[in-house]
């Protein structure tokens, strides 16, 4: 299967099309939300090429500082041996929790900056990023990668064939895996439909904040019990950090989540 086509002598990856195509989608999506809370849907576009640069640069100091196992040289990060190898993003490689990190790091300082408030534009965008990583996953199909345990079945979804030049060493011999790139697709497309939902139904009892801390919830639960599933981790200090970082995320945003609304239940009894 290619990975890309040529342009004028120039190699288009189908990644990165599909994740800018994700991107697109999730700015549409963002107006949409906007518009529905009746604020400045232009400032979407003019804070979109901010949030790509920041996330790409997330996602992929995520990678450089947490490869893969298959990449290790002798239980060593190859970026440390090699740093200059740590630019070469054409070659693959990046990290959605570093992607959320910094989208986040550079939506915080765009709103300090334009005096707007951060919680509200956070759960603004909060469903879009959902959609751009169900569409992003799919640049997984295109290059044969994050995929799961080798699965006994032969027939999508329960097994996709990978090539044998995309089989990771000591598995070989298997031809068909669990396509875990597809499911966390799906979680994600859940998510948002869950996240569009709740913004509807129970404005109410939402607070600002609350769209993006369930979407930590429900995304990083999802991510959890996915790592069980797929066949390569990144270990550091021989633990898998993304499960790991998972853990941490679902529990905090859900303390945050209780504690904002229970801090905000007693101050409106000590003020009634």
């Amino acid at each position: 299967m290619s990975d890309g086509f040529m342009i004028l002598g120039l190699k288009v990856h189908y990644y990165g099309v599909i994740i800018m195509f994700g991107a697109v989608l999730a700015a549409f999506l963002a107006v949409v939300e906007a518009k529905r809370r009746k604020l400045d849907s232009e400032m979407v576009w003019d804070m979109l090429p901010w949030l790509l640069i920041a996330g790409i640069v997330g996602a992929r100091l995520w990678h450089v500082f947490t490869p893969p196992e298959s990449m290790l040289v002798n239980g060593q990060n190859p970026y440390f041996i090699h740093p200059l190898d740590a630019l070469k993003i054409w070659n693959g490689g990046l990290g959605i929790p570093g992607a959320v990190m910094g989208g986040a790091l550079a939506l915080f300082i765009y709103c300090r900056v334009k005096k707007v408030n951060f919680l509200t534009w956070v759960d603004i965008i909060a469903p879009g990023l959902a959609l751009a990583q169900a569409v992003g996953r799919w640049g997984n199909f295109v290059n044969q990668e994050v995929y799961g345990l080798p699965s006994k079945f032969t027939t999508f979804p329960l097994a996709i064939f990978i090539d044998a030049a995309h089989r990771l060493p000591g598995y070989t011999d298997f031809a068909y895996y669990y396509p875990t790139f597809f499911y966390e697709s799906m979680w994600n497309l859940l998510n948002m439909a869950i996240l569009l939902l709740l913004a509807r139904k129970v404005t109410n009892w939402l607070k600002d904040g609350d769209i993006f801390l369930i979407y930590l919830m429900f995304y990083s639960f999802g991510r959890f019990w996915l790592e069980f599933v797929r066949l390569e981790y990144s270990p550091i200090a021989g633990i898998n950090i993304n499960q790991t970082l998972m853990a941490v995320v679902f529990v905090v945003s859900l303390v945050a989540l209780v504690l904002k609304h229970v801090l905000a239940k007693k101050k409106e009894t000590t003020a009634a």
